[in-house]
């Protein structure tokens, strides 16, 4: 078994002092829709550099694509539209979705799983997969594909919650063997404003970080009296802790920065609705987790997750540092290079003609822009890639694990 990896995390010292925490926690607690799901009628990209898109390469990369479900997530992402794609493959559980994604991605030939589909990647010539099924799958499912060769991008999260901590070396182990590239499809990434706080940050516009928010509400039905209203594969989102899906948020952060969360101290709301309120196969009584946390450059962090939010929903974050901040309500950037910044391009750049931006800020087209890229240019590092992933990702199971400790501050482990 191997014990480290490239990022200095080993199996044995990364889940000793973190089931033991959640031990602890547990004792001392309790078909396609017809309308637009939150974050798939964002569509605007926002503003757009001038610059044409300018083609980088004439080889084209063979995918998979595995899971259409309740969300459409599989045919959402533009792989269909990308000039160096090929879509070889798709899959989905359900035979009809599983037409239905065909028919929408153009693909050559469908497999009754996911499991099936990377087993059968080599006679197919399959270089790349993007799986997009459940939560529950995600991580175990990339890890297979890695160990088949297979470049991967996920859905988020890119594990589900502390059952699933056991994952992350073996994921982290399954990267670094395969030398293939890995990226979560963190949307938060690409929406406009993040965008242009990465590279204010780069250029070193906003100075040392001090405080981010990020936070986001999704509005779901009140269910106050019934199961009813869970669109999800075996239930994985019933009584979800809200921190269990946290990316949407805490990557206004670690999207920004590259860096992680070192502590957290979370508050929970318990919920009205029945899934809370009447139980859960997650224990969880919190329909709204709010987090603040400390970062690995000393800043402070408020990262808020809420199912329970009535009628505003949605992705949204502020980042201030010591030379200048970055606040989209208020016009954007303020700080000390106010003149410099006007000219600097912090506007996402064109993609290939054809090629929609997507859902969620117009980010999906730019995640797959950005994960073909990684394939196909030596030296092109994806924004979410494993790391960024695990710390944006982690980060969240430790805020739940606070929660149910009262608040309690604890220790976000590093990968």
């Amino acid at each position: 078994m191997v014990t480290e990896n490239t990022f200095g995390i080993s199996r044995k010292s990364f889940l000793g002092g973190s089931l033991a925490l959640f031990a602890a926690a547990k004792a001392s607690a309790a078909p396609a829709p017809e309308k637009k799901i939150q974050g798939f009628d964002e569509t605007d990209a926002g503003k757009l550099a001038a610059q044409a898109w300018t083609p980088f390469s004439d080889k084209k990369v063979r995918v998979g694509i595995a899971g259409e479900g309740y969300c459409s997530f599989g045919s959402a992402f533009g792989y269909q539209n990308h000039p160096n794609v090929e879509v070889v493959a798709c899959t989905d559980l359900d035979a009809g979705r599983c037409k239905l994604l065909q028919e929408r991605v153009k693909a050559q030939k469908t497999y009754p799983s996911c499991e099936e589909m990377i087993k059968h990647a080599g006679e197919d010539k399959i270089e790349a997969v993007y799986i997009a099924t459940d939560a529950a799958s995600h991580v175990r499912l990339a890890i297979m594909a890695l160990e088949h060769g297979l470049n991967v991008t996920t859905a988020v999260p890119a594990f589900l919650g502390k059952d699933q901590l056991e994952f992350v070396p073996r994921l982290l182990d399954a990267v670094k063997r395969s030398g293939k590239v890995y990226q979560m499809n963190e949307t938060t990434a690409f929406r406009p404003s993040c965008y242009a706080m990465r590279k204010l940050y780069e250029a070193g516009k906003l100075g040392a970080i001090t405080y981010t928010e990020g936070e986001y509400f999704h509005p779901g039905a009140n269910d106050i009296t019934s199961t009813a209203n869970n669109n999800s594969y075996n239930g994985w989102r019933y009584g979800l802790p809200p921190q269990y899906y946290p990316t949407h948020s805490n990557g206004y952060y670690t999207c920004v920065t590259h860096k992680r969360f070192v502590k957290v101290s979370c508050t929970g709301v318990p919920s009205l609705k029945y899934k809370y309120s009447k139980g859960n196969p997650y224990n969880n009584p919190y329909g709204s987790e709010y987090a603040m946390f400390t970062c690995e450059d000393g800043s402070a962090a408020r990262m808020l997750v809420s199912w329970d939010v009535p009628s505003y929903g949605g992705e949204d974050g502020r980042i201030w540092g010591q030379k200048g901040c970055y606040v989209p309500e208020k016009g954007g950037y303020r700080g000390w290079f106010d003149a410099e910044v006007k000219k600097m391009a912090i506007a996402k750049p064109q993609l290939p003609p054809g090629m929609p931006a997507g859902g969620h800020g117009g980010s999906h087209g730019y995640l797959t822009d950005d994960f073909i890229r990684a394939i196909l240019l030596p030296g092109h590092k994806p924004c979410v890639d494993v790391k960024t992933a695990l710390d944006t990702t982690i980060a969240g199971v430790y805020a739940h694990l606070s929660a149910m400790k009262g608040g309690e501050t604890l220790a976000v482990p590093a990968v």
